[in-house]
């Protein structure tokens, strides 16, 4: 499956797109994530654990990412010639697909915009920008996409139920 879908991703490279995808692959980056929480979090009405809930959320998944990288190790795609600087650290699981999901989940979680349509589908195309992004860009094998986003749902979900955030009332509500 990994295979074939770098071939598809490779079989669609236009030097358009290739500047898209370029330029769409940031929006999961560390860089863009970090200081987006840190903003969100600060114009917040919330006391400082509603404050601090969105860059926990991102700088959680940013080091949960860097440990299974460590551990798994697992080289990058060489399929085809990378359309972007090739990452120094090993492939699994993608930092941007479990950056952006985690700071999607965690955004809709302390807004309390799960059931509302538009906030989900405007996250769930940011996610899947960013997805397509590492795989069009041939950085990451298409696993480790889907195990980024996996394990960036799981982890900010798993921050937003513990007890700590419940005690100073819902992330989303202002108490």
């Amino acid at each position: 499956m990994d295979g074939a879908w770098l071939w598809l991703m490779h079989s669609w490279q236009h030097p358009l797109l290739t500047e898209a995808m370029s330029a769409i692959t940031w929006l999961g980056s560390l860089a863009v994530l970090l200081p987006l929480a840190i903003g969100l979090g600060w114009r917040s009405r919330g006391d400082w654990h509603q404050r601090a809930f969105l860059p926990l959320a991102v700088l959680g998944a940013a080091g949960l990412a860097q440990v299974l990288k460590w551990l798994v190790d697992r080289e990058r795609p060489d399929l085809f010639p990378a359309l972007a600087a090739m990452p120094a650290d090993a492939s699994f699981p993608s930092a941007h697909a479990m950056q952006v999901t985690a700071f999607v989940t965690a955004w809709l979680l302390w807004r309390e915009r799960t059931h509302r349509a538009a906030p989900l589908a405007i996250g769930m195309a940011l996610v899947g920008a960013v997805a397509v992004s590492r795989t069009y860009l041939q950085v990451h094998f298409l696993s480790d996409i889907l195990a980024g986003i996996v394990l960036g749902l799981t982890w900010s979900s798993l921050l937003h139920r513990l007890p700590f955030w419940r005690w100073s009332g819902r992330c989303g509500t202002n108490s």
